[in-house]
């Protein structure tokens, strides 16, 4: 636990109903009482109280009293919840500042929660998840990350592996221990196939899950004056991009988000990809072809009252990709599964389908699952770890294969800021009585 007790703001300072000035450390309780009417604290209260500077009142409040280890930081915590306004509340910091209280940096409370074992890495990354969350899938996988979901997930490979090194380990260093089982290549194989099946089903769940979560790169792209930018601001649902009869009026890339039903999609509208003379419009189509290679999902809009060549080529530079072949102006010509007038913001059949495509990612947030870019990239780290022993495990002797173990385990507790080699230490005397 650290020793300076630390005070900071914990709501938007603005005009409100109520503010929060927030303290967490060991001397929390005291400093209350030099600028309150309270003389008595009882933990886990909370009471009614006068503030007061220079024995002037300034304001009346409640102030929510949490004895460490049975708080949010696990350290003595004070909540003082004033009334909203920002002098008020910030006289209240400065307050609290004066009579023996620090500044708290930005995260300092969650992050005295994750170094007094309150909370662990992953736990701590989906508070900031929660707090940062635009849509309802996005709240319900922080959710889960705060209750635990990633330890959930990674703990039955973890054990299995302390398991093994644990075995490992005795059986090199105490031969003579004859309660442990024998480790040989043949009983350490069939556990490392099993990580490294289960590793690549976490990490292909992850990566999916995670465009869901962060929104879809869609790309619509289509020749000309087919109605790209129509079907943009329909999306939309305002007027982004500028709607023209003039072929080319798109020259650059216009961007934007939109939360479906259920699917968020980052919205890239394209210049139309033909061959043109002019220059600036050939830089706009040399764009839209990088975004083309970038997209996890592409719209191809066809104009369904004239196809040509132009479409058919389309059709086949995207025949490799994520896609949904959108036939536009069907007010004038309905034609294929998807047929829309986004002139005229008819595009449900659209919708309807997106959401459909990507329904079976949407239950991934009811599962236990890896949460952001770090997490994937060690559990990414840990599986490359097992793949490249197990190519010559044959020929790899115990004491390599254990730490090679270790080394994939140690990706394990970075995912969780755990320190694995205490971790390691702990089971083994845990498990095996080598002190007898």
């Amino acid at each position: 636990m650290l020793n300076d007790t630390i005070v900071a703001i914990s709501t938007a300072l603005n005009a409100g109903a109520i503010s929060i000035v927030r303290m967490s450390g060991e001397d929390s309780f005291e400093i209350v009482k030099k600028i309150s009417d309270i003389k008595e604290i009882e933990a886990n209260t909370i009471k009614y109280a006068h503030i007061y500077e220079n024995n002037e009142l300034l304001d009346e409040v409640l102030i929510s009293f949490f004895k460490g280890p049975k708080s949010y930081t696990r350290e003595d915590m004070v909540e003082i919840n004033c009334h909203g306004g920002v002098y008020v509340t910030r006289q209240i910091l400065n307050l609290l500042l004066s009579k023996g209280c620090r500044l708290a940096l930005a995260g300092e409370f969650s992050k005295r929660a994750y170094l007094n074992g309150r909370i662990d890495l992953s736990e701590a990354e989906s508070i900031n998840d929660l707090i940062n969350a635009t849509t309802k899938l996005q709240a319900k996988s922080a959710i889960k990350g705060i209750d635990g979901s990633i330890e959930k997930l990674l703990n039955p490979i973890m054990e299995e592996m302390k398991d093994i090194i644990s075995s490992i380990e005795v059986n090199i260093d105490y031969p003579e221990y004859d309660d442990v089982k024998i480790m040989t290549h043949e009983n350490i194989l069939p556990h490392i196939n099993k990580w490294i099946i289960d590793m690549k089903e976490m990490i292909d769940k992850a990566e999916r899950f995670r465009n869901i979560k962060n929104g879809i790169k869609t790309v619509i792209i289509g020749k000309p004056n087919v109605g790209k930018s129509s079907l943009l601001n329909a999306l939309l649902e305002k007027d982004k991009a500028i709607v023209t009869d003039i072929a080319g009026t798109t020259r650059d890339l216009v961007e934007g988000s939109v939360n479906l039903k259920n699917v968020t999609l980052n919205l890239i509208d394209t210049a139309g990809i033909r061959d043109s003379e002019d220059k600036i419009e050939r830089i706009g189509i040399e764009k839209s072809k990088e975004a083309l290679k970038e997209a996890e999902l592409v719209i191809v809009v066809i104009d369904a009252t004239n196809i040509d060549k132009e479409d058919e080529e389309l059709l086949d530079l995207t025949k490799d990709k994520k896609r949904l072949v959108v036939y536009n102006k069907s007010d004038l010509n309905k034609k294929g599964d998807i047929s829309i007038s986004a002139k005229n913001n008819d595009i449900v059949s659209l919708i309807d389908k997106i959401e459909e495509m990507y329904k079976d990612d949407l239950t991934l947030v009811d599962e236990d699952i890896l949460n952001n870019e770090r997490q994937i990239s060690l559990m990414k780290k840990a599986l490359y770890e097992l793949e490249e022993m197990n190519k010559n495990i044959d020929e790899t002797s115990l004491d390599v294969i254990m730490l090679n173990l270790e080394e994939s385990y140690h990706d394990l507790c970075e995912i969780l800021g755990k320190e694995y080699q205490e971790d390691l230490i702990d089971h083994m005397f845990r498990n095996f009585c080598l002190g007898k």
